[in-house]
């Protein structure tokens, strides 16, 4: 029995007039009905509802202020769900609508609170249909077209694989909308080799993603041990062909899992709000030494935040307040305020300042490195 989380971008669900696209929708459902009914668990997460509000209420292209995209969402939403549900339901499927929000994903709560959710609905064999909460998000904290929400939601409950249904047939070396000589990347295990291909941010008229949304998604699924396949979803084969273990699309490798489930939550779900710049003994005292970042090390405090928060942890670059390479991202023990009173100081003079005060800035056990 295996655990997957397909995601639908705005391009698969609605053609360029904001109409749904009911063939490709049904053909979809077919599919992942079929996987269901043979014991497979299966989470879809979909984009669309801000189309099908614009369709419904005749809006000529995608609006650009966020109360227009909650109020197009606000109409669609509904709708669109009722698709899925009464396409499921024909096919012996019982669904559940699940709308999330960045902020459920950015606190540890309730972050725990949706897996234990999600978990008891595929217990209950029940097949959830995830969208981001568009109507509250606003336009620092959504997610990009859901591809980061259906990242994050494969690492949430440890899925297998995770499939990315768009509208071009792969990762290509560059845009071929542009270059009509790039050729489609088949595999990608080595990230690094990303770097020398033109991944751009071009999007449907209606979507607000783009393959690099794709592409940092499957970084993502695949850092927690998720092989990852971006491919066209438009194409009635292509999404059988990747459930049978077929070449199709671009498929990234499932890496080792390095952290545990609660660092990786750390390192993609919970913004940074601030940096920590440490000194060359602090630096390799984390890097090499696996240690604890006491003030001592800390030289300069960036931002304003509270303790509880996560900040990134970088190394000071020549003197002053000039930010080097970024090694990784913690759980701060002080508020920025607090911290700047103590940067460079020792234990026992920091708590001669801070009588309540832990050792550790950013404990180790809540520290994840880049």
């Amino acid at each position: 029995m295996r655990r997957l989380v397909v995601k639908l971008g705005s391009s698969v669900v609605a053609d360029a007039d904001g109409e749904p696209r009911l063939e490709v929708l049904q053909r979809v459902c077919d599919v992942l009905a079929r996987e269901h009914l043979e014991g497979g668990e299966v989470i879809l997460v979909t984009s669309g509802a801000i189309a099908r509000g614009m369709r419904v209420m005749g809006l000529p292209q995608r609006p650009s202020s966020i109360r227009e995209l909650q109020a197009a969402s606000a109409v669609g939403q509904g709708k669109l769900y009722r698709i899925y549900d009464e396409l499921l339901r024909e096919r012996e499927v019982t669904s559940a609508q699940v709308l999330l929000t960045f902020f459920d994903m950015s606190a540890r709560t309730h972050y725990l609170n949706a897996r234990q959710t999600l978990t008891t609905l595929l217990e209950w064999r029940v097949l959830p249909v995830i969208n981001e909460n568009d109507t509250t998000a606003t336009d620092e904290i959504s997610f990009g077209d859901n591809d980061f929400l259906a990242a994050q939601v494969a690492v949430l409950v440890s899925a297998e694989e995770l499939i990315l249904l768009t509208d071009i047939d792969g990762l290509f070396t560059a845009d071929p909308r542009l270059h009509p000589d790039a050729r489609i990347v088949r595999e990608i295990d080595d990230f690094g080799a990303l770097e020398e291909m033109e991944i751009g941010h071009t999007t449907s008229p209606l979507g607000s993603g783009g393959m690099r949304s794709k592409v940092v998604a499957a970084d993502m699924a695949s850092a927690a041990g998720i092989s990852t396949v971006i491919c066209n979803g438009l194409r009635a084969e292509a999404l059988p062909a990747v459930l049978a273990g077929e070449r199709e699309g671009t498929r990234f490798a499932a890496r080792e899992a390095r952290y545990s489930s609660f660092k990786l939550w750390l390192k993609y779900a919970k913004p940074s709000r601030g940096t920590l710049l440490i000194d060359a003994g602090a630096v390799r005292a984390v890097r090499e030494g696996s240690a604890s970042l006491l003030p001592v090390g800390v030289v300069a405090v960036l931002g304003d935040f509270d303790a509880g928060d996560a900040v990134d942890v970088a190394e000071r670059r020549a003197a002053g307040e000039h930010q080097g390479p970024t090694l990784g991202k913690g759980i701060c023990n002080y508020s920025s305020q607090e911290l700047r009173q103590v940067t460079g100081m020792k234990s026992a003079a920091v708590r001669e300042i801070l009588p309540r005060a832990t050792d550790e800035a950013v404990h180790r056990d809540y520290l994840v490195l880049d």
